[in-house]
């Protein structure tokens, strides 16, 4: 439940800090929004590095399959676009994914 947690807290960072930078670039916002962006994508890697695992690159591609039902939420919530059922069905896929990566079964050495 705790790497779920900071798996969620990660991906709004990481969601948040890129948005900022897609609102400058993209939106012609000021690029005074890159710097609450630059700090939220240091606070999405230093959260990221608090899940427990003994393999970063394990950590990262289950992350991905959150990230990605995450941004989904932001498309929602923060753009205003609801997300269709290709959209959905993908997430769903990924997040299966996700929780093969992290809770199959590991072989043991021996």
């Amino acid at each position: 439940m705790k790497s779920l947690l900071l798996q969620l807290l990660a991906a709004f960072f990481e969601i948040a800090g890129c948005f900022a930078f897609w609102a400058w670039l993209r939106l012609g916002k000021s690029m005074l929004w890159t710097l609450p962006g630059l700090l939220s994508l240091v606070l999405f890697a230093l959260v990221l590095t608090r899940i427990d695992s003994a393999a970063a690159g394990r950590v990262f591609a289950a992350y991905g399959g959150v990230y990605i039902a995450a941004s989904l939420v932001w498309l929602w919530a923060v753009e205003r676009q609801v997300p269709d059922r290709w959209d959905l069905t993908g997430a769903a896929i990924c997040l299966v994914g996700a929780a093969i990566i992290l809770l199959g079964p590991r072989a043991t050495a021996g």
